[in-house]
């Protein structure tokens, strides 16, 4: 269980970085009712190993905050649906706010609840300034899970540091060939005393968000890649 507990929580959040941006929200991604896009995730081969997709099926404003519920939905590498869940974002002139009590598929939490799992998630928000320059360094962010299950007590938790804008390209994927902003992190997974750390590339483009992300090993191979594969605003 706390495999795919730590699995969940590490692409959740590692994923929804493409949403946040401080000041006007909707700068790298477009907070529009009704858009979708869809990212593909491969193997270091280049095998399918998942595919998430995404709905905005909500947004209201209300005085100078905006809201928005997206629909997630993960399936597998055989088309089998792994999970579903809404999640909520807000946003206003101080940025975007993620409700880290969504972040965990209902379903699923659902399930622990019945087993008698207690489950505290917190964390710090993943910020993108709208104005990114080359050779800045970006603020750290992390979400960390407590679990109680009869008195047996388990934390995950999942840091990203070392964040640096390293340059401008050119991207292209299955959706299209977008202008970029490379973004370098490395992500530092913890559970139960056991640690996991990566380094992860992430190409933003403005006005659709993230377009591609790599995460590599600490000697440098490629563990998975994830591209836009759909967007539709």
């Amino acid at each position: 269980m706390k495999k795919a507990l730590l699995s969940i929580v590490t692409l959740v959040f590692v994923g929804y970085q493409f949403i946040n941006a401080q000041d006007a929200c909707s700068k790298y991604y477009p907070m529009v009712e009704g858009s979708s896009f869809q990212y593909t995730m491969t193997d270091k081969k280049g095998k399918v190993e998942g595919v998430t997709d995404y709905t905005i099926t909500n947004v209201s404003t209300d005085g100078g905050t905006t809201s928005a519920t997206y629909d997630m939905k993960f399936t597998d590498k055989k088309g089998n649906e792994v999970f579903h869940n809404d999640y909520n974002i807000s946003c206003s002139e101080n940025g975007i706010k993620i409700d880290f009590n969504s972040l965990m598929p209902s379903q699923m939490m659902g399930q622990y609840e019945e087993m008698g799992l207690e489950m505290d998630i917190t964390g710090t928000d993943i910020e993108i300034p709208n104005d990114l320059t080359v050779g800045e360094t970006l603020e750290d962010a992390n979400v960390s899970v407590a679990m109680n299950m009869s008195g047996i007590k388990m934390n995950i938790s999942v840091d990203q540091t070392n964040r640096k804008v390293e340059k401008k390209e050119s991207v292209t994927t299955p959706a299209g060939t977008f202008d970029c902003y490379l973004i370098t992190e490395t992500t530092t997974s913890k559970t139960m005393g056991a640690t996991q750390e990566m380094n992860n590339k992430l190409w933003l483009a403005e006005g659709v968000g993230m377009v591609k992300q790599e995460s590599y090993k600490k000697n440098g191979n490629l563990m998975t890649r994830m591209e836009l594969t759909k967007f539709n605003d």
